[in-house]
């Protein structure tokens, strides 16, 4: 059996196209060289390009195969002779935009029929709209209502429930389902999101506990992607909100009437419950749990693992369980490294 290949260059690059393209230089001959593909030092072939962006690695830059390397004007000469160098300010960087101009297929779920159109077997109700352009496969079922526009990529066996609005250029992966829901034009949800289910509302009795109705809706806006296998609730009474340009990882839990500012990243595992806000470009690092009614500011930073209680100032770094300034926590782990060591806590002088 064919070992497959499942990215292939979208176009045919030389290591001078390449440059022209970064508005870089390269040292010497080697220009028409082909760029069939992207891989790290180590694994790199004579057709890759690859990138140093630390020194620490120079030992496999002396022993790659790459094509072509982007480095810094400083490690230059450490590039081996067979390898052409390609001078820029951010070698990472570059290599990520030579990555994605190379494979945009990459950037996004794509259809798993090969599907141009609407494809047979896929259930979409008579009401529903959906503009020229929009991709549909094999299982996916559209409710009454609904909208998707142009561009719009709808994976096998997604479900999109009754009303639901999707703008232009967006994917939907395999298996996701969304109910109750706005969404903006650029969004990608990966395989097996659930967006717009019941949020968690329970009034909690002696006899038994009532169920409290949820209905509110979720808005994602504009150029949100959202990993494999995350829930976003929606709201109780007022809607849950992703707010534009977010990235959401994997198995993230965002509960009802939360609301997550713009630009934001929030790593594997978080957990955003009831009615949190976070401000514009927050970062959370993987498995941070946020409690009801807590605001974290613009432009926070919070360490993984950590538990958040208290509402976080703009632009403050905190960490630990539960979370403080990071100053603050790393005083306490010395203390407690301190005391275990010695048997004594430090004094007020740290002493």
């Amino acid at each position: 059996m064919a070992e497959p290949d499942f990215f292939h260059p979208a176009e045919a690059m030389t290591v001078a196209s390449v440059a022209a393209f970064l508005k870089s230089e390269f040292a010497g001959g080697g220009g028409d060289r082909p760029i069939r593909g992207v891989a790290a030092l180590a694994d790199a072939g004579p057709g890759d390009l690859a990138f140093l962006d630390n020194a620490r690695y120079a030992d496999q830059l002396s022993a790659t195969r790459a094509a072509a390397c982007l480095v810094q004007q400083r490690n230059a000469g450490l590039v081996p002779s067979g390898t052409v160098a390609i001078v820029v300010g951010h070698p990472h960087a570059a290599f990520v935009s030579v990555s994605r101009r190379l494979f945009p297929q990459a950037l996004r779920p794509q259809s798993l029929f090969g599907a141009t159109g609407i494809s047979p077997g896929a259930n979409i109700h008579p009401s529903a709209r959906l503009e020229a352009g929009v991709i549909v496969d094999p299982g996916v079922v559209v409710g009454p209502g609904a909208e998707i526009g142009s561009g719009t990529l709808l994976a096998a066996n997604a479900s999109i429930g009754p009303g639901v609005r999707i703008g232009r250029d967006c994917a939907i992966g395999p298996g996701a389902s969304l109910t109750h829901a706005l969404l903006g034009n650029r969004v990608i949800l990966h395989a097996g999101v659930r967006v717009g289910q019941d949020g968690f509302g329970f009034e909690p009795g002696r006899a038994k506990h009532a169920k409290i109705p949820q209905i509110g809706r979720v808005i994602i806006q504009d150029d949100v992607e959202i990993g494999a296998n995350t829930t976003i609730d929606r709201g109780h009474i007022r809607d849950t909100v992703i707010g534009e340009g977010t990235k959401i990882d994997n198995l993230v839990q965002v509960a009802h009437n939360v609301v997550v500012g713009r630009h934001c990243l929030i790593v594997s595992q978080v957990g955003l419950s009831g009615s949190a806000t976070l401000g514009d470009f927050v970062m959370l690092g993987g498995q941070v749990g946020v409690n009801n009614h807590v605001t974290v500011g613009h432009g926070a930073q919070i360490a993984a693992t950590s538990i958040v209680k208290d509402d976080v100032p703009d632009g403050a770094r905190w960490g630990g369980r539960p979370a403080k300034p990071v100053r603050d926590w790393f005083r306490e782990i010395a203390a407690v490294e301190r005391l275990a060591r010695t048997g004594k806590a430090a004094g007020p002088d740290g002493a």
